[in-house]
């Protein structure tokens, strides 16, 4: 009788290929290119909002109330690019992640080819964020320089399951929000196309992050999940959090400091945030990656 030449280690390894084989047949047969998706060339219309209204940071609040249609329609607009801005800043630290992790790999193995298929989709990404926040008028929005540092000190070292499932939580907050705003008529259309064009791709991204973070975790034993749940609740604080610069606020025509106090207040913010992780939660559960350390700091960030 011949001998099997497929080695535990492939065997254990084969569901994530075939998963990865999946993903490659669904970019082959839907994916976008934003170039020429997106209407790039109408002017803005200012009658329109850049998100829903509902995900504004001040909707519900005494100052919304305050605020003209027109302020309410601007701020919305400066969020999103901020929104924006802040997913071109993780898309770049998790591209750095999955080339790290994909180096020297066998490059005939289909999850090597879904990595790179997924970087090439976050550099369209970015570039479509990038010309979307630049046509609604705002400026380049980046976190603090502490997140910035902490940002580039977690590209360099974050490895195996914290890097994916850290991938999976920036990923999932956008989608639930983006899935809003693609089908919400007071929407500027081009912010809709955007919106729309990056739920269907990071559909796949997403899929991808929970395979290999369930793989990585194995063989984790109870001290291993323990510090990745921390690190992975950690990244995700500082992620969330930054995704509305205190700029925007100025640039709305705003009282900053009012503004930031209010938005800090805000329980239907903090409400829809909750609510919008709660598939995102039960993951990190089956995972083992809800500790209580890390439900502490996910409280913090008002994820749960």
């Amino acid at each position: 009788m011949a001998r099997s030449t497929v080695q535990p280690a492939d065997q254990a390894r084969q569901p994530e290929r075939e998963a990865a084989r999946r993903l490659l047949d669904s970019f082959a047969r839907l994916s976008y290119d934003p170039a020429t998706e997106v209407d790039w060339d109408t002017p803005l219309d200012e009658d329109f909002h850049g998100m829903s209204p509902e995900w504004s940071t001040l909707y519900g609040t005494r100052y919304w109330r305050e605020l003209t249609e027109a302020q309410r329609r601007e701020l919305t607009r400066q969020e999103s690019a901020s929104v924006a801005s802040t997913g071109i800043w993780f898309e770049m630290i998790l591209q750095q992640m999955v080339l790290r992790d994909m180096y020297a790999k066998d490059p005939t193995d289909p999850r090597f080819q879904w990595a790179l298929t997924e970087i090439a989709d976050e550099c369209r990404h970015s570039i479509m964020f990038g010309r979307g926040a630049a046509k609604l008028g705002a400026p380049a929005y980046r976190p603090p320089r502490l997140v910035l540092e902490l940002g580039r000190a977690f590209k360099t070292l974050a490895v195996g399951e914290a890097a994916y499932a850290s991938i999976l939580v920036a990923e999932e907050v956008l989608d639930v929000m983006q899935r809003d705003w693609m089908r919400d008529e007071r929407v500027v259309p081009f912010v809709r196309t955007i919106n729309n064009i990056h739920v269907v791709e990071e559909s796949r991204h997403m899929k991808f992050a929970r395979e290999e973070t369930r793989a990585r975790l194995r063989k984790a034993g109870p001290l291993r999940r323990q510090v990745q749940a921390l690190v992975v609740s950690v990244a995700s604080y500082f992620i969330v959090t930054s995704m509305v610069n205190r700029e925007v606020y100025a640039n709305a025509g705003l009282d900053t400091e009012r503004a930031l106090a209010e938005a800090k207040a805000n329980e239907h913010h903090k409400s829809l945030m909750r609510s919008s992780c709660s598939g995102l939660m039960e993951f990190l559960a089956s995972a083992g990656l809800l500790t209580r350390p890390a439900v502490a700091v996910y409280r913090r960030a008002h994820l749960i």
